[in-house]
């Protein structure tokens, strides 16, 4: 849904609204483009019993889901060596209801402690100015969290304020744009890769972003994120950032 300044159909002053749920992106002649396709991500976080090994519970995992066919990442949890990451995707979000639950209900997975508060579930979005959205949107985060160069991740929700809705359109292109160049600054001398995923409604927390920074080593992944927080995006309008889940992949598999 998109704000369109003018008048409302019944009169007055005031913003007007646009239901085209389309994602938008310029074409090689600058045209404004549309596509109805969007990736949907999902991260969940497990804790292995006492009795379980995480190597052991990971080989168990990485097999039954191969063994579906479900395209996944596993992580070792940095901060807890109990707990592993599971990412998934798909373009249609009945997958994680039809696909993935009835793998994750059964051994090996019926004997994980979900760790809920993990909970991360996202789609891409485009901001209008992507030439090639399929690529952007489709193809570019699955490479991403496929790239056996890029081990570490680092995924993270947050919250905005009101207020960074309120600006004015230009004003928030400025600040978003100050954002996107410290993004491709690192990106291009690769030291972190992002994966930028809305969660509107989706989060049980009220978070509007899912972020994963994924790259060769840790410390770019937290010292771009200590870049962003000079920003006066991160400054003036996040209300709230994390939980912060920091995994090493140790199982990738691109399913069917």
């Amino acid at each position: 849904m998109a704000e369109e300044r003018g008048n409302r159909p019944g009169g007055g002053d005031g913003p007007k609204w646009s239901f085209d749920v389309r994602e938008a992106g310029r074409g090689a002649d600058g045209e404004k483009v549309h596509m109805d396709r969007r990736l949907f991500m999902q991260l969940l976080v497990y804790r292995c019993s006492p009795d379980t090994s995480p190597p052991t519970a990971t080989a168990a995992l990485g097999a039954a889901l191969q063994g579906a066919g479900i395209s996944s990442v596993l992580y070792a949890d940095t901060n807890d060596p109990m707990s592993l990451g599971l990412l998934t995707w798909s373009e249609d979000p009945a997958h994680f209801v039809e696909v993935v639950r009835p793998v994750l209900v059964r051994e090996p997975f019926r004997g994980l402690e979900l760790r809920s508060d993990f909970t991360m579930l996202g789609r891409t979005y485009s901001i209008g100015y992507e030439e090639d959205l399929p690529f952007w949107l489709i193809q570019r985060p699955q490479d991403t969290v496929l790239n056996e160069d890029w081990p570490w991740a680092v995924w993270y929700p947050l919250r905005r304020s009101g207020a960074f809705a309120r600006l004015e359109p230009r004003e928030q292109a400025s600040i978003l744009r100050e954002h996107g160049v410290i993004g491709k600054g690192y990106g291009s001398r690769d030291l972190a890769h992002d994966v930028r995923l809305a969660c509107h409604g989706l989060d049980a927390n009220d978070n509007e972003f899912v972020i994963g920074l994924l790259g060769r080593e840790l410390h770019p992944l937290s010292h771009l994120i200590q870049a962003m927080r000079r920003t006066r995006q991160t400054s003036e309008f996040i209300e709230q950032m994390g939980p912060f889940f920091v995994g090493r992949a140790v199982s990738r598999t691109r399913g069917e």
